[in-house]
């Protein structure tokens, strides 16, 4: 590991060294991304900096002799980065590119680098076709902000680099990854927000390459189980990211009515900016979700089967209700431009919230999740192989039986971004009926002949957590886009009963660009606290300060307790001060009186 540590500080000095030359050269020749509809960056930028990081990979594995055993590795790393660098200089049709792409993986495959997931030569080939071009054209695809791609790459360097660099003898791959994560971690002091230097395609396409393919030098070297968790745990997860960022955006503009080859600001990390996000905040974000499925990588490949699955299951599926979130929201300014306006994603998103089919099956998952979970908590090691038979055995009638408990109880009427107090009891009692359910047919069926209380105990304690986190997490999320909403800013006069009511309908409002300050109350006790998350600033003595101060945009008036004189005096306040007064009015309507 030492020798890895020293190869990747030496990659560091020589990149952050080599960077600023590319750049000089790039603006010499003019190779620069220049501003246009589609990109981020706002003044041309060269384009060079992955050349920065090939030379240093390349050179230092000829100078340190580790370049043995790497020629195909390197062979095709540098026709991938010349491919992109073709592009960077004359924009290439979408095909050629692919063409090549698959000619470069298919060398690679030719020489032994595979997966190795199917018994099927014929299968194992295509599927490591599919994700080496795949895996490309994910880190090309990601490279739309600063720091974004270069950064996860660091990140996947460093975790294959945690997983596998304590070997005895480690793979020739190895150094290479050490040396590319110690190259990216010195172009990243250039590629920081704001950016002086970009990868450009050559470097991106370099980068995914790189890592789409070392992994499988890893595994291939590994043997036996831990064979099949090099290929499949590690990469997975390490690379979640790009592949959840190419998936999602291949799949909108799929079912858009847009090709997946025309650039745009639909990416998940655009997303995050259009909620209200820094641009150097949604890529630590990004950064962050890199670093827990690297993590998570890391965990599968040295614990092995057990609370990896269950803990990676879940990362999974927090990973897809945060691309189901992410789908909603609208990143393109002009109504032609939306992709989704009128078309088929706002159908799949309402189809998720309401047909129900989505909210089933993830549920379905994390029954499965909570039982698993539950037994291994009671049982280990001896215990646990002794018990799985009749995990197995049970574990039909503990989903079913659940989870038409959850059905009957009404568990699927309500609405996710709804969510509240008595929707948490309904699933209380779904969950309690639920294990009632199953134990009773445990009953029955193998008189219950060795299963553990204590198992269904756990399970029903999980499960809960399990199913209110979530029911919470899209209601969370929403908070928090409202809190970084950059409308016009707003202030709830009353914070009782009405004033929730208010809350509800300005959130509910979503094209209205207000942003919620806070509530006033002139009830002094309330001074201080919280009502769903927004601070009781105090009383009329402390709005009128924000007001005058030019503060706040809009007062809603939903105490209908104000008094005239207080009433009269907040009128001439706003006007003075140009600030809009309304007032929420719930009115009751009799069509028929009896």
């Amino acid at each position: 590991m030492q020798s890895l540590l020293w190869l990747s500080g030496l990659a560091f000095l020589t990149a952050l060294a080599l960077v600023p030359v590319c750049r000089r050269v790039a603006r010499r020749y003019g190779c620069e991304a220049h501003p246009n509809r589609e990109r981020w960056h706002r003044r041309p930028t060269p384009l060079l900096g992955g050349v920065a990081i090939g030379v240093t990979v390349v050179g230092l594995l000829a100078v340190t002799g580790r370049a043995g055993g790497l020629g195909v590795l390197l062979a095709g790393a540098g026709l991938m980065c010349a491919l992109g660098l073709a592009d960077d200089v004359r924009a290439l049709r979408p095909a050629t590119r692919l063409v090549v792409e698959i000619a470069v993986a298919s060398l690679l495959v030719f020489f032994g680098y595979r997966l190795h997931w199917v018994e099927s030569l014929t299968g194992d080939t295509l599927l490591t076709l599919i994700w080496i071009v795949g895996i490309t054209n994910a880190f090309n695809l990601l490279d739309n902000m600063d720091g974004l791609c270069a950064g996860v790459a660091l990140i996947a360097g460093v975790s294959l680099l945690a997983a596998y660099g304590g070997a005895e003898q480690p793979a020739p791959e190895v150094a290479y990854v050490a040396l590319l994560a110690g190259a990216c971690a010195a172009f990243l002091v250039y590629n920081a927000h704001p950016a002086s230097i970009f990868l450009g395609d050559g470097g991106a396409l370099f980068l995914g390459v790189s890592l789409a393919a070392a992994p499988l030098g890893f595994g291939e070297r590994a043997g036996g189980e831990s064979s099949i968790l090099a290929v499949v745990a590690v990469p997975a997860f390490v690379l979640l990211v790009p592949i959840l960022d190419t998936t999602f955006v291949t799949l909108a503009r799929l079912l858009s009515g847009r090709t997946p080859a025309t650039g745009g600001r639909d990416h998940t990390s655009h997303r995050l900016v259009a909620i209200g996000l820094s641009e150097p905040r949604a890529v630590a974000i990004l950064w962050a979700l890199a670093a827990a499925g690297g993590g998570i990588g890391v965990f599968v490949q040295r614990a092995g089967p057990g609370w990896s699955l269950v803990l990676g299951a879940l990362f999974l599926l927090a990973m897809a209700l945060f691309a189901v979130y992410l789908a909603q929201v609208r990143v393109y300014e002009d109504a032609d431009q939306v992709p989704y306006g009128g078309t088929i994603i706002p159908v799949v998103v309402d189809f998720v919230h309401r047909g129900r089919l989505a909210e089933v099956s993830l549920d379905a998952c994390l029954v499965a999740i909570a039982y698993y979970a539950a037994y291994r908590l009671r049982f280990e090691g001896g215990d646990w192989s002794g018990q799985f038979p009749l995990f197995l055995q049970s574990l039909p009638v503990v989903v079913g039986v659940q989870m038409i408990a959850l059905f009957v109880t009404g568990a699927y009427r309500g609405l996710w971004r709804h969510f509240g107090l008595m929707d948490g009891i309904v699933f209380v009692r779904g969950v309690a009926a639920g294990v009632v359910a199953v134990v009773v047919t445990l009953v029955f069926a193998y008189r219950f002949a060795g299963y553990s209380r204590t198992v269904f105990a756990i399970y029903a304690l999980l499960l809960l957590a399990l199913l209110l986190a979530s029911r919470s997490s899209f209601r969370l999320m929403g908070e928090f886009v409202r809190r970084r909403e950059t409308g016009r800013r707003l202030v709830v006069y009353g914070a009782g009963d009405a004033g929730l009511v208010t809350l509800r309908e300005v959130a509910a409002a979503a094209d209205a660009g207000w942003r919620v300050i806070g509530f006033v109350d002139d009830d002094a006790a309330q001074h201080g606290r919280r009502v769903h998350g927004y601070e009781i600033l105090g009383g009329y003595e402390a709005l009128a300060p924000l007001v005058r101060a030019g503060e706040v945009d809009l007062v809603i008036l939903s105490d209908f307790r104000v008094d005239a004189r207080r009433l009269s005096e907040l009128e001439r306040l706003c006007s003075e001060n140009h600030v809009a007064l309304s007032r929420m009015r719930v009115e009751m309507e009799h069509l028929v009186t009896g």
